[in-house]
């Protein structure tokens, strides 16, 4: 990435899926990236989205180190309890729903709530990878309620945190991700009639597209091809 000069710091949440894997491989081989962290429930410390306090604790054991220019956010499931996305009104219940917003957005406004006071006051990116079943205005074919209305949650979670974040840092972009339907164990039986892509070309179309932003009022919604989505 050449937006933030040389000796950069970066952080990716969800280092142990495959396209947190992916990243942490990129960054590293990146040769203006500094040092690049990886958070997850393997890592030490680690955390748990369901679990704030686990958050809190692995925010400060990164307090006093150098500020995050980058932090990445590539937490998030399909399947959740065992359960995938429900396709029709009929399969909608309670829990199933409430599960969804917890891990896809209130587990994800969480870790801005920790991790956000740890960036650079200078050029700084919060990215989070999002969904295009996220955006009100692009859902043509329904289904995938919970899903799709906790990526929605999520995005405004976005919103409403780079409004207030950028008071204080007028230089910080926060960026909602779509990343495409990257191929994984994860994401295999959900991934028919779509064109599925490996995780290194996501992600390296996702740091393009992030390297190439500039900064300005409120959240940006963008996919890997560098396309600006609508919410």
């Amino acid at each position: 990435m050449q937006s933030f000069g040389s000796g950069y710091h970066a952080l990716v949440i969800g280092s142990h899926g495959a396209i947190g894997h992916a990243l942490m491989a990129a960054l590293t081989a990146d040769a203006n990236c500094d040092s690049v962290t990886g958070l997850s429930r393997a890592t030490h410390p680690g955390f748990c989205l369901e679990d704030e306090k686990s958050m809190a604790d692995a925010a400060r054991t990164l307090q006093g180190e150098e500020p995050f220019d980058l932090i990445i956010d590539a937490t998030g499931a399909l399947a959740i309890d065992g359960q995938g996305p429900e396709k029709h009104l009929g399969a909608l219940n309670a829990k199933q729903l409430a599960r969804s917003f917890e891990i896809n957005a209130i587990g994800p406004v969480l870790l801005i709530k920790h991790f956000s006071p740890l960036m650079s006051n200078e050029r700084s990116i919060y990215a989070k990878l999002s969904a295009r079943v996220g955006s009100i205005s692009d859902n043509q074919k329904g289904g995938w309620y919970g899903y799709r209305a906790a990526k929605t949650a999520v995005n405004m979670f976005l919103q409403t945190a780079a409004i207030e974040l950028q008071r204080k840092r007028p230089q910080c972009l926060v960026v909602a991700l779509q990343p495409g339907t990257v191929s994984s164990e994860l994401s295999a039986p959900f991934s028919g009639g779509h064109d599925v892509i490996t995780p290194e070309v996501s992600v390296q179309g996702l740091l393009e597209t992030l390297d190439g932003l500039s900064a300005k009022s409120g959240a940006q919604f963008y996919d890997y091809r560098g396309e600006s989505i609508a919410w």
